[in-house]
């Protein structure tokens, strides 16, 4: 049985995949590769884990042709996109790429695609400007350049009001420059960029670690701005006052929960039984024995697991607190 599309299917119907051992028939694991291309979700993973998918294996499920094209055009633009060393045309409909490795110190690029030929600067990716400075711009655009340009135009056309309504909704990554855009409705501010494969903050747009909500820099996991620095100045000084009483009461509460807690869920466990639990068959005298000795077995466990969880837990709370936040308190 396909495990997508739950339909009975013969053993050769199930192709092998090179990245995993997971199974799915032919026409789910085309259809899933017809989407993802066309939707540029490329390098595609495999629809039941995060293996990525080999590209001998999407070139043999998928029948088309121009899918072949456009899988190979996303990965050669995906990788340009993570090499910091190449620019893009500027020139309207032309997103061809520029590899500019060195060229800090001369930054006049020429565009090597037939017809085109735009002069432009290194830094600024703008047209050449021999005579002025960089002027300050946007980022470039990416794989989506035509949009980009779009959404120029459109602010140059409706006003600074229509750019400033649009840079709520529409940013662009820290990394690859591509332009997101996201309902700022206060939902999740983690932000995963389908170009380049980024994890930033959509509130400060830096590139974020499994700990960036939990630093005291004033981003939310869930909003639609970050806290302003008086109420994250008065955040930190609550902290670092009131984290001894916190941290004291919360130890005190989990030391006795765990140490009673942990004989009593495990003597109601014992007692009430679980799947394939042979309870019925014991006598009443086997029940209280096995139950006793679960729960004398936790009595023992438990001070260990106490001691364990309040030998750390406190220690990382307190370093957390008189560490991290201190130092952002000082920045």
């Amino acid at each position: 049985e396909c495990p997508l599309c739950l339909l009975p299917q013969p053993p050769e119907a199930f192709p092998t995949l090179a990245s995993c051992t997971h199974r799915s028939c032919w026409a789910c694991l085309e259809q899933y590769l017809r989407l993802a291309v066309s939707e540029s979700r490329v390098p595609v993973s495999c629809p039941h884990c995060p293996a990525v998918l080999q590209p001998a294996d999407v070139h043999r499920l998928l029948p088309e042709p121009a899918l072949h094209d456009k899988y190979e055009e996303f990965l050669l633009r995906r990788l340009l996109v993570a090499d910091p060393g190449t620019r893009w045309c500027p020139a309207p409909d032309c997103s061809y790429a520029v590899f500019a490795h060195g060229c800090a110190e001369c930054p006049r690029l020429i565009c090597g695609r037939e017809g085109c030929g735009t002069e432009f600067c290194y830094h600024c990716r703008q047209p050449w400007h021999p005579d002025g400075p960089c002027a300050p711009v946007p980022p470039a655009p990416s794989l989506v350049t035509p949009t980009a340009q779009l959404a120029q135009l459109e602010e140059l056309a409706h006003g600074e009001a229509l750019a400033q309504a649009e840079a709520e909704d529409i940013k662009v990554c820290p990394r690859c420059s591509a332009f997101i855009m996201k309902i700022n409705d206060g939902s999740c501010n983690r932000m995963n960029c389908t170009v380049c494969g980024c994890l930033f903050c959509w509130l400060c747009l830096q590139e974020i670690s499994d700990v960036h909500f939990l630093s005291p820099s004033g981003c939310t996991f869930w909003g639609k701005r970050p806290w302003s620095r008086t109420r994250r100045i008065l955040w930190q000084l609550g902290m670092l006052l009131g984290a001894p009483m916190v941290i004291s009461l919360a130890a005190g509460v989990a030391v006795p929960v765990i140490t009673i807690g942990i004989p009593i869920y495990m003597g109601r466990k014992v007692l009430a039984g679980g799947p394939g639990s042979r309870r019925s068959s014991l006598s009443g005298c086997q029940q209280c024995l096995s139950v006793t000795s679960s729960v004398l077995l936790s009595l023992f466990v438990s001070p260990i697991i106490t001691a364990l969880t309040v030998g750390v837990g406190v220690p990382l709370m307190l370093t957390y607190v008189y560490g991290t936040v201190v130092l952002s308190l000082c920045r």
